[in-house]
């Protein structure tokens, strides 16, 4: 009886040990815990060693890094009736605390599929108000009307939206080409300006410089005229304060000055007065020439 008693204590102990082994539950950093007893939530789990009753309590593990998904390209006609094959990226993840944890699993299906039907919805709302050129020019302001739309709508759903991304937005092929060749035509259209204008400039230049040249050309020209007129009035200035009240001698020094022009040799008294002028004027000292005396007596 003994033994009997002794066995079945040790199939109970046994027993035990597997259902405890079949109730360890290991949570990672990375994820969060929601225990379910009978269907029911009986409590949150943070990272670490966890017991469950197995057949009692089921343990669902939530992922609480980012996210990325994917919206599946699609078709929108754009408001100047063009078709642009759009495809953007949601970033996202479910906030690491017990309310939104339970918030993912409890008021959303799958968020994940969720958030790509809305993510199509909202950019065929957004892209379908605007040109294809303008989507294309704002794709920042479409990003963060994109994101502020689905912050709204996933607002009960625990997750936080991190960013969004438009990954293209493709025009038809024939639209592509001739929205090439328009880019191509303005590019060569400033690329023509720019020269027009880097030419006019140089142009412009050389002009500014031609008439500095002339500039200065004439200013010398005129300094040199007033440098001329001030001698003269100098000279004559000269010439009027050492001549006045001696016009015999100016009258004399004036038939010099014809003569030395005309390389004629003249003889004039040696302590006269227009000999010192000479003298004075050239810087030479005058030859005194002697003149012979007539010895022969005068008949009457």
């Amino acid at each position: 009886m003994s033994y009997i008693v002794a066995g079945v204590i040790v199939v109970i102990i046994i027993v035990v040990i597997v259902i405890l082994a079949m109730g360890i539950r290991v949570i990672r950093p990375t994820h969060r815990g929601l225990v379910e007893r009978l269907g029911k939530y009986n409590r949150y789990c943070d990272p670490g060693l966890h017991l469950i009753i197995p057949g009692l309590e089921r343990l669902f593990q939530v992922d609480v890094r980012e996210v990325l998904v994917e919206a599946q390209p699609q078709t929108i006609i754009t408001n100047d009736n063009l078709n642009a094959k759009v495809d953007a990226q949601v970033y996202l993840k479910v906030k690491a605390d017990e309310e939104n944890v339970k918030a993912s699993q409890y008021n959303v299906t799958n968020y994940e599929n969720q958030i790509v039907n809305l993510a199509r919805t909202t950019l065929r709302n957004i892209i379908g108000t605007l040109t294809l050129k303008s989507a294309n020019s704002e794709r920042g302001r479409i990003n963060e009307e994109l994101r502020g739309t689905l912050k709204n709508e996933t607002a009960s759903w625990g997750i936080e939206i991190l960013r969004t991304e438009l990954k293209e937005i493709d025009p038809p092929v024939d639209v592509q080409e001739t929205m090439n060749k328009v880019v191509k035509a303005e590019n060569e259209k400033i690329a023509a300006v720019d020269y027009a204008t880097a030419t006019e400039t140089q142009a412009d230049g050389q002009r500014r410089a031609e008439i500095k040249k002339a500039e200065g050309i004439k200013q010398a020209k005129i300094l040199a005229a007033e440098g001329e007129a001030l001698a003269i009035k100098l000279v004559n200035e000269a010439a009027e304060q050492y001549f006045v009240g001696n016009a015999q001698v100016l009258r004399k020094l004036e038939t010099v000055e014809k003569a030395f022009w005309q390389n004629a040799k003249i003889i004039v008294p040696a302590n006269g007065e227009l000999v010192n002028i000479i003298g004075d004027l050239a810087g030479i000292a005058p030859v005194p020439v002697k003149v012979p005396v007539n010895t022969t007596p005068v008949r009457k």
